[in-house]
């Protein structure tokens, strides 16, 4: 048995001559949050079109709990909830009676609306119609859609889309809390790295329809190589001197940063000094995920 619940393998879409997804194999561990992160028109909403059998892969294959979605459709998709894009709801009816059809199509009990409602927070509204709701109250009832029901698998495409910082902040702490409450292993797809590192304990990073990077937040941390910033003037000379002693420099809103390999930091202090250099900071330093994010990603967040 595998320790996935989400296990791809060379997972490929092509549309006509364009290939949207290019051999994604994901692997998402059980009780994980795993933040799917890419830039807009990646491949994360074609890669959950095809892990919920909306759309059929031009090659690869997908299991999730263990079974072959080609085989075992609606017995995986009876304990996956899914939210793609955006909740769909009807405006005139209430928060309640939206969950009531949702229960009737799933065939559950009727306790599933109130602990759905209770999980986001919704209880309270729960006889307001839909159409006087915010967007981050409908996006909460969009999840509580996905929750009815004895679900296992919880899929979310760009949840937080639209949503004020207060709305952001608040759909995030739901979803940090659903493995614990539900049970439920998340995956949510997302644009926005300081979005996912707030959620997320495992990451996959796509471009251009290409997994990148997949692991944990940890793992991709020590991708970042370790580099020397250094603050002197005049600082397009310092750069010159550096690059005619080897070392290539990085100029980046007016710092140099230059790979830490083998160099000694005091030797170095000391060369730009008795050069006649003015050396203002000089430091051993990481990059954050940021960096490198844009630097996977071709710079584009």
């Amino acid at each position: 048995m595998s320790e996935f619940i989400i296990e791809t393998n060379n997972l490929t879409k092509e549309f006509n001559k364009f290939t949207a997804v290019k051999d994604v194999s994901l692997k998402v561990p059980k009780g994980a949050l795993y933040g799917f992160l890419g830039p807009n028109g990646a491949g994360k909403s074609t890669t959950i079109r095809m892990l919920l059998d909306l759309m059929k892969p031009t090659k690869g294959t997908v299991h999730i709990f263990n079974k072959d979605i080609r085989n075992h459709r609606m017995d995986i998709l009876r304990k996956v909830g899914a939210m793609v894009e955006s909740p769909s709801y009807y405006e005139n009816l209430t928060a309640y009676e939206n969950l009531e059809i949702t229960r009737k199509i799933l065939q559950v009990d009727k306790k599933e609306i109130d602990k759905a409602l209770e999980i986001v927070n919704l209880s309270k509204w729960r006889n307001k119609r839909v159409k006087n709701f915010s967007l981050g109250m409908k996006q909460r009832l969009g999840i509580a859609q996905a929750l009815i029901g004895d679900r296992e698998l919880l899929i979310l495409d760009e949840p937080t889309n639209g949503l004020d910082p207060a709305g952001v902040r608040e759909i995030r702490n739901l979803i940090i809390s659903l493995p614990e409450t539900m049970g439920v292993t998340v995956l949510i797809s997302s644009h926005i790295l300081s979005e996912i590192e707030l959620i997320a304990d495992h990451v996959g990073i796509i471009r251009k329809g290409s997994l990148l990077f997949q692991g944990t937040l940890e793992e991709l941390k020590t991708k970042g190589n370790r580099e020397i910033a250094i603050k002197a003037k005049p600082l397009k000379e310092v750069e010159n001197f550096l690059r005619g002693k080897g070392i290539s420099a990085n100029n980046r809103e007016g710092t140099l940063y230059i790979p830490r390999r083998n160099i000694d930091i005091e030797e170095l202090n000391k060369t730009l000094v008795l050069s006649g250099y003015g050396v203002s900071h000089l430091s051993e330093c990481e990059k954050n995920l940021e960096e490198i994010f844009l630097e996977l990603t071709g710079g584009i967040e």
